[in-house]
């Protein structure tokens, strides 16, 4: 069974030291109603440019391997690769 969990709000005193500590730091801007209306929410993965189809291929574990140690943007670094391969094979 979970605790019973309070919620302390800050006093006025606290409350007002916060917003003096936010009006302070350089790196805060408050965001106006306007520009908070205009956000959208991010929802999943980007659709990228739309040209990607989606496939299943089984490729050797040492050359996934490969790729994936070279850290993230693996996937696109193995698709440029298979297109500079295609560029002086035939893939018939």
């Amino acid at each position: 069974m979970l605790a019973e969990r309070k919620i302390y709000l800050p006093t006025i005193e606290e409350d007002n030291a916060i917003n003096i500590g936010i009006i302070s730091d350089p790196d805060t801007m408050e965001v106006s109603d306007a520009d908070f209306n205009k956000l959208k929410p991010i929802h999943g993965r980007s659709t990228g440019n739309g040209t990607k189809i989606s496939t299943t291929v089984r490729f050797d574990a040492d050359i996934i391997a490969a790729f994936r140690s070279s850290g993230k943007g693996w996937q696109t670094r193995m698709n440029n690769a298979l297109r500079d391969w295609l560029q002086s094979h035939s893939p018939a």
